[in-house]
This record gives C-alpha cells, structure tokens and sequence, in this order.
C-alpha cells in the first residue's frame, strides 16, 4: 500500500482547479508500472515520489501523463510540492523547496501559504513561421488575422503561444484537431480594461474585481483524443516568460483559465529576485493508499 493524494492546483476551492494524482513512494515500480497507474488515474499528470539524484533536491519527482512521461509540468509541481509539505516534508532550506524532475532542478518558494516555482528557461523560443501558424490557425479554426503574435514557448510540453486580440476571443474558440497532425497550443488574451500603452494588453476587464489580466486556454491531443487543459502551470510559465521579456504585461498579474470548463482556475505571476515566479493555491481533495 502506497500514500496518495489527489490535489487540486491553482484554486483554493475544491473542484474549480485542475487535480493531480500524487503517489507518495514510487519506489520499486518500473516504468511500465508507473504508466499502468497513471493511465488508469485518467489524470492529465499523475506524479511519483522518489529518492533524490541530487544532493541539492529535497524529493525527486516523475510526472506522467495518460500515455507518457514529461520532464516538467507546472500543476504537477505545484500539487506534488503541497503534497510533499502536508505528508510531512522538511526542506533543507525554509520556505524554499528544490525539486529534481526530469528538466533538471526546479526551485520553489512558500509564502504566506501559496506556493510558486522559478519558471524554467526554454528548451525552444522565438518566432513561428507562417506555414506552422497556417497550421495552427487551422487547429484554432480562425483567419490569420485573428493571430496577433505567436511564439515558440517549450518549457517541455512543446508550447506554441498564440496571442489573440482579446479574453473574449480566446473564450468563443472552437477548436478542430482534426485539421492537422498534432500541435500542443496555448493561446492568451488580454481583458478589455486598462491598456497601458501600444505594446501594452489588458490588465483588467469582467473579473476587475479579481485584477485579472489574461485569459489563457490550452489544447492538446491525449490518446489521439481533443483535450482542453483545466490550468496549466507550464504554459502560463512560457507565457509570461514571453509577454513580461516583450513588455505586453507587467508583472505581477494573475491570469484566468478554465473558465471554459466552468473551472476558475487563477494563476499569479510575479519576477523577483531576476526569476519568473508561477504561483496559485491547492488544496487536498483526497487522500488514501493505493496499491500498485
């Protein structure tokens, strides 16, 4: 029997974020095991904690999804890290927590009961060329001119970042993945209020109350299946990294996405000692042993 949790990551609310499947001890299971069970928990990522390679690490974690494993996830971070901390966990330094995954090692900080991970660099950045961005368009079931800007934005997942003109653009899409082979997009939006110069987008519109900059949805195919990701921590991480370095926004912001979904999910984005800081709320929905 093995200790698990189910977390949901960046909501403070039950069931309005995006869950994680986290297995306390994934020690001694091969890789096919690890599959099995993460195929079987039909989250997008279930993680496994393990011994660390580092001496740096506090825990080593392999984050899987229904049909591979990923060197880093943003959600699966945050949850495993939440986990990590309600299940007892000690960090050698307080307040700041290093995780060792499969990009390598990922700091995290904890203040005032949130916790944010230092956005990793890029693996591929810069410009899309116009046959792959005719290609997303496609997938996006939008003209060209609906694209404002695009970018290359693979912290692992293999993001591209499309900007649409507006939150509500990105909200009335309706994509068709049967229009092209397989493309892991992330399209952003600003809300309507407060335009802050000409390279400046939204920093507010109907969630002023909130603050909310952007709206940010996330489409990827899973088992040759359409899916829309709930919240996504490494793709809000490549977005910033994107929208702060191009002066379209300002840190910090929080950004919405699931709304879609009918989920809430609010991600806040801060820079701070030279590091792009992705951060929300989690909360435990379940806890329990497995047996794998």
């Amino acid at each position: 029997m093995r200790a698990f949790s189910q977390v949901d990551v960046f909501t403070s609310v039950p069931y309005r974020g995006n869950p994680v499947a986290v297995v306390h001890d994934g020690t001694g299971l091969s890789d096919e095991e690890l599959q099995r069970f993460a195929t079987w928990t039909n989250l997008s990522e279930t993680t496994f904690l393990v011994p660390p390679t580092d001496p740096a690490a506090d825990y080593r974690v392999r984050i899987f999804t229904t049909t591979a494993e990923l060197p880093f996830a943003g959600h699966p971070t945050i949850g495993t890290c939440h986990a990590w901390l309600e299940a007892g966990g000690v960090p050698k330094t307080e307040g700041t927590i290093i995780q060792e995954c499969g990009l390598g090692l990922v700091t995290l900080r904890h203040h005032e009961g949130r916790l944010a991970f230092a956005a990793p660099e890029l693996l591929r950045s810069g410009p899309v060329d116009e046959a792959d961005i005719a290609r997303v368009c496609n997938v996006l079931a939008v003209d060209r001119s609906a694209i404002v800007d695009a970018q290359w934005a693979d912290n692992g997942p293999g993001w591209v970042a499309v900007l649409l003109e507006s939150a509500e653009a990105v909200l009335a899409l309706k994509p068709d993945f049967a229009a092209e082979e397989h493309y892991d997009i992330g399209v952003v939006g600003p809300h309507p209020i407060g335009v802050a110069g000409p390279n400046k987008i939204g920093v507010a519109g109907p969630h002023a109350d909130e603050d909310i900059a952007v709206e940010v949805r996330a489409f990827f195919r899973s088992r040759g299946q359409a899916v829309e990701d709930p919240v996504t921590g490494s793709l809000n991480a490549a977005l910033a990294q994107w929208l702060l370095s191009s002066g379209r926004l300002e840190a910090p912001y929080v950004a919405a996405q699931g709304t879609a979904l009918d989920r809430a999910g609010r991600v806040h984005v801060e820079e701070a000692d030279g590091e792009i800081w992705v951060g929300g709320d989690a909360v435990t929905c379940v806890t329990g042993s497995v047996v794998i």
